[in-house]
């Protein structure tokens, strides 16, 4: 994962400018600490921090096409860019780097190409023939991107906050599956999936198609040139890349690099729900596993960092971050910089527990829907921010596009949790993957209940937050909180905690708006709020918010943590 950071149409063309774009270009060179570049052509500067993952010996950038009119800065892997390649066969490429493709699809097909590229990616190509540029953002934004203007006419581009909210007036986070486009001078959609519409889908669910089109999201997905692992916390879908990767891992190319043994890590406080599962699917695997621990008071100590680099204030996304960057820095020191993850299967399935009290399949699609256009705000900012700071690169095989089309494009009624039939969440998902004769997981994992990842690292590190935010933040203070943080007003002292943390980092107007606010329970949107009245009065991102359906719920009445799964087999 790469830092890009992008300036155009500046009036000071100077030295001192030079000088200033390469002091805000470092402000990301924790995203990629390997090598640094930087063009500039007349009144626009690109530069780019890299982590070398694909070529890391000739695929410094910023990259061009054949006589260097053509420049572009990636954040991202083009996982196709092979088979590209083959379709470029007219045009001579000057490194291995999966993302040269995209300045020779620029000679090919002008700014009309961005959704021939799979991948993750976020890139700004600058045609110095004409001074034009324009700016992109994959599907669902996977990768980070803001985009800012600047008082003197100037517009930035940047895969984090931190390097351009001190010079713009105005950023805000760029709208993924988009492009800007100079010559038009604003955002356009390029991403038009059949499911944004929201439209109910009638599609047959047909398991093996669903199955052969995850394990192809995880196959392509293993294209490296470095060492890599797979992020493991004993859940559905951690175990599903873990196993499918394990599965094919001995006849891809990087097994001839690095070995057909694949390494999974884990991290948690002792005791925690996620070691004792991850532990367990790694052994049933076979994986060399990495299992790191940490304390409530390392990860308190580790928040203003955490916020630091995550730019949010969000709880749910601080609160899951944590244990994310503190992990990430072990990995790293083992030498791994790429790893896969489980993101993005709740909010295509329906997995977050709340969707046990979806009303009918129409709610829980729209829910879905919302939820998968959200994913830059939340799950994909903070498994990219969370690694990055380490210079460590998380791919999601989950929101492949093909494979969202294809369990979007499901009747959603297959997705609604009927336990009259024996179906909890996640049903769909599960059952594709539920192999008598080749199994892929131990079943009372493939049926384990869903586990928000900072829940499964120990029930007590949220009470610690909890704990520690309450000794921060005065009664006095959480009253008066409307009137010094009117927009996005934290509810609660923990929020509070958070926001004043962001404040220091990041005290523009411009800053705070590019973080979601509304109520939530068990990461619901504000909408699904309404489908139990009980809600209303617990709103917290956690998943034992669920009252009445997660074993451990938050319950002041009674103690139900002994309690058996009502919905599905409960973790052993």
């Amino acid at each position: 994962m790469c830092g890009i950071l992008a300036v155009l149409r500046v009036t000071e063309n100077s030295q001192a400018k030079r000088s200033r774009i390469i002091e805000l270009s470092r402000r990301l060179r924790h995203r990629g600490p390997d090598w640094s570049g930087l063009h500039y052509h007349q009144d626009c500067y690109l530069a780019h921090q890299r982590l070398a993952i694909v070529d890391p010996t000739s695929g410094d950038q910023p990259l061009y096409n054949e006589d260097k009119t053509v420049v572009v800065t990636v954040n991202g892997e083009i996982y196709n860019h092979k088979e590209l390649r083959k379709k470029l066969q007219s045009h001579q490429f000057r490194t291995g780097s999966d993302c040269e493709v995209i300045a020779h699809l620029y000679e090919e097909h002008g700014e009309d190409f961005v959704d021939m590229l799979d991948g993750m990616f976020s890139f700004v190509l600058l045609d110095t023939r004409d001074n034009s540029f324009i700016a992109a953002r994959d599907a669902i934004g996977i990768t980070p991107l803001y985009i800012g203007w600047g008082l003197d006419g100037s517009i930035w581009f940047a895969s984090e906050m931190k390097a351009l909210s001190d010079d713009c007036e105005r950023f805000m986070s760029f709208l993924p599956g988009h492009i800007y486009s100079s010559k038009s001078g604003g955002l356009r959609r390029w991403y038009n999936p059949p499911w944004f519409s929201e439209q109910i889908p009638l599609a047959p669910y047909e398991p093996l198609v669903l199955r052969k089109a995850f394990e192809k999201a995880v196959v392509k997905r293993l294209m490296t040139d470095v060492p890599f692992g797979v992020l493991l916390s004993g859940g559905l879908d951690s175990s599903l890349v873990a196993s499918v990767a394990s599965r094919y891992l001995v006849d891809s190319e990087a097994a001839c690099q690095w070995g057909s043994q694949l390494h999974t890590f884990c991290i948690g406080l002792k005791g925690s729900p996620d070691l004792r599962a991850a532990r367990e699917v790694a052994d049933y695997l076979g994986t060399r596993h990495h299992e790191f621990h940490f304390t409530v008071q390392e990860g308190i100590d580790a928040l203003e960092e955490v916020i630091y680099h995550t730019e949010t204030y969000d709880v749910t996304t601080i609160r899951a971050s944590t244990p994310m960057f503190l992990m990430s820095r072990k990995i790293k020191s083992l030498g791994v910089k790429m790893v896969l993850s489980g993101e993005g299967s709740d909010e295509i399935f329906g997995g977050y527990l709340y969707f046990h009290k979806a009303p009918n399949k129409e709610e829980l699609h729209k829910e879905t829907c919302a939820k998968i256009k959200a994913l830059h705000l939340y799950d994909c900012l903070r498994a990219n921010k969370s690694t990055s700071a380490w210079g460590l690169e998380a791919r999601v095989p989950f929101l492949d596009k093909e494979f969202i089309n294809i369990a979007m494009g499901i009747d959603p009624e297959w997705k609604m949790v009927r336990p009259d039939l024996g179906r909890i969440e996640k049903w769909i998902l599960r059952n594709a993957f539920d192999d008598e004769q080749h199994p892929y997981l131990p079943k009372h994992i493939l049926y384990r209940q869903k586990e928000q990842f900072s829940d499964g690292v120990g029930y007590s590190w949220i009470d610690g937050l909890k704990d520690h935010a309450n000794r921060q933040v005065t009664d006095a203070m959480l009253a008066n909180a409307n009137f010094v943080y009117p927009e996005n007003t934290p509810t609660t002292k923990e929020g509070y905690h958070y926001r004043t943390i962001f404040e220091r980092f990041f005290p523009k107007n411009p800053a705070r708006s590019t973080v979601p606010g509304g109520p939530s329970v068990a990461c619901s949107t504000a909408k699904a709020v309404e489908w139990d009245a009980a809600w209303s009065n617990n709103l917290d991102p956690s998943g034992r918010a669920a009252l009445g359906v997660h074993v451990a719920a938050f319950e002041e009445t009674k103690a139900v943590a002994d309690a058996p799964a009502t919905n599905g087999p409960p973790v052993k």
